[in-house]
């Protein structure tokens, strides 16, 4: 997969190896392997050890095309392709609370026409937690597993993307 991110002149070919296990992958990097460590991983930080250096990320948006980050302190724009989110999601799942299974993503582009929970709710598979509004059509997005409501990342009216975290589950 190749991804810009920022200003930088080239692009980066970069993929996910396989697990070590104990929270760590191998991931290679412009044809160079490189072992990642996830030390800490949140809906909208993560901490993780590269090649034995320390890094702290604060996601500060993220939709289907781009994520607005803050790595050790300097903004960076990640363009994203649809692989990076993969290798993100497979690289948060590692973490001990379920990782990328916790996200509740949009399936579709569309408008926010309704929240039917709010963070704190107790929601069972299959229950309503808003409603999104595509090409005139409604359509409910429930929940993937049974769980907390931990977070809302939309408000009512906002615009989503296909692939957008809607609501963190855990």
């Amino acid at each position: 997969m190749e991804f810009k991110i920022g200003d930088l002149a080239h692009l980066l070919n970069a993929e996910f190896v396989h697990s070590l296990g104990n929270d760590s992958i191998l991931i290679r990097i412009d044809g160079k392997d490189h072992m990642l460590k996830l030390l800490k991983s949140g809906s909208d930080e993560f901490e993780f050890m590269l090649d034995n250096t320390f890094h702290h990320v604060k996601v500060m948006s993220s939709s289907s095309a781009e994520a607005k980050l803050v790595v050790d302190g300097q903004p960076v724009n990640v363009k994203k392709h649809s692989k990076l989110t993969e290798v993100l999601e497979k690289s948060s799942g590692m973490a001990g609370s379920g990782g990328g299974d916790r996200n509740l993503t949009s399936q579709i582009p569309g408008r926010v026409v309704s929240l039917a929970a709010k963070p704190g709710t107790q929601v069972k598979k299959g229950d309503v937690v808003m409603v999104l509004e595509s090409m005139k059509m409604q359509v409910a997005v429930k929940a993937h597993k049974d769980g907390s409501i931990k977070e809302i990342k939309v408000k009512q009216g906002a615009s989503v993307a296909r692939n957008d975290i809607l609501a963190v589950i855990e």
